[in-house]
């Protein structure tokens, strides 16, 4: 390497590093909102460092239980809803509307949810059915769900999606937009690479990540170089497998994720036990050291780079119905 390359290399990397201090340092207290807040990125916006993941929140079938849950959760100051149109069917978005509906909820909440068409007349009609179900005249951020496949890039942008939501903004539908994603760190360079000012990216963020196509190495130094919010996901990879191995903690996977710099962390919670966990783990946060960073690394070393407990990376298992059915693939398998 030559010698401007490595001062450049090692500038770069000393740059990253301080503005992942940076989101970092910007915690604040547990103690003035229940639940510490992080800044989302250059929008500005506080949200809750830990956030509800709607999937898990709408699959109760008692809808009674479902909205006590996600009230429960705004009310202890978990006030960032995760949310997207295609998920239990739509139950998910009507539960949920259900509680943001009652006793001024919605007022509390910064609600997110995702679009998954790429087209600008499906993009429109799935907006309009979320605000709907939702119970909402505005989404804080809609963000375009599962670009997990590598054409998803240009159809967003050549098939109107991306029209859509900027028209949707200057309606005043929708605050700032963003995209997710699980497959690889390609697709998501490959989204930042547009020519477009995108305002959050969610990705995976666990223990597991950094090994194995890795979006801790390969995306987030992007995303806070654009001053983007980070959203994680997948915090104990997706199905908990890690821990009903024995491998890891609830309080290491999440005490990990973070120390990341996110926003915030989508956390999948069925029930109020779940939710009350997920509570304490916020509220006594405290950034790894960085030995403690390195015993929890050397702990999954030895199934870290084959991708096992991550197959959402490596299999269709995790990609939605919807999605696999928009790429021209079975519904079912792997």
């Amino acid at each position: 390497m030559a010698e401007n390359t490595r001062r450049q290399f090692f500038q770069s990397v000393a740059a990253t590093a301080a503005l992942a201090e940076e989101v970092l340092a910007q915690t604040s207290s547990a103690s003035e909102t229940g639940v510490p807040t992080r800044l989302l990125g250059k929008t500005g916006v506080r949200v809750s460092m830990l956030g509800v993941g709607g999937a898990h929140a709408g699959r109760d079938r008692d809808d009674n239980a479902c909205v006590r849950l996600i009230q429960t959760a705004i009310d202890e100051g978990m006030t960032f809803l995760d949310n997207a149109w295609e998920y239990n069917g739509g139950r998910s978005e009507v539960v949920m509307g259900k509680a943001l509906g009652m006793d001024g909820y919605r007022k509390k909440a910064f609600l997110m949810t995702k679009v998954c068409s790429r087209e600008y007349d499906g993009a429109m009609q799935q907006l309009e059915e979320s605000l709907k179900r939702l119970q909402t005249d505005h989404i804080d951020l809609w963000q375009f769900h599962e670009c997990n496949y590598h054409n998803d890039p240009d159809w967003v942008f050549e098939k109107g999606g991306i029209r859509a939501a900027l028209e949707a903004k200057k309606q005043g539908k929708i605050r700032f937009i963003g995209f997710t994603g699980h497959k690889t760190p390609a697709i998501h360079r490959r989204m930042l690479a547009k020519e477009f000012a995108w305002d959050t990216a969610q990705m995976p963020n666990n223990l597991l990540d950094s090994q194995f196509l890795s979006f801790r190495e390969e995306v987030m130094p992007i995303c806070l170089q654009k001053k983007m919010g980070i959203v994680g996901m997948k915090g104990c990879c997706g199905d908990g497998r890690p821990i009903k191995a024995g491998l890891l903690t609830v309080e290491e996977c999440y005490r990990y994720c973070l120390t990341q710099p996110v926003s915030v962390q989508v956390v999948g919670l069925s029930n109020l036990e779940e939710l009350q966990t997920a509570l304490k783990i916020a509220r006594s946060f405290k950034p790894l050291t960085a030995a403690e960073k390195a015993t929890l690394l050397s702990k999954v070393k030895d199934v870290q780079f084959d991708g096992r407990y991550e197959l959402f990376k490596t299999s269709k298992r995790y990609d939605s119905a919807y999605h696999r059915t928009q790429h021209g693939f079975e519904t079912q398998g792997v």
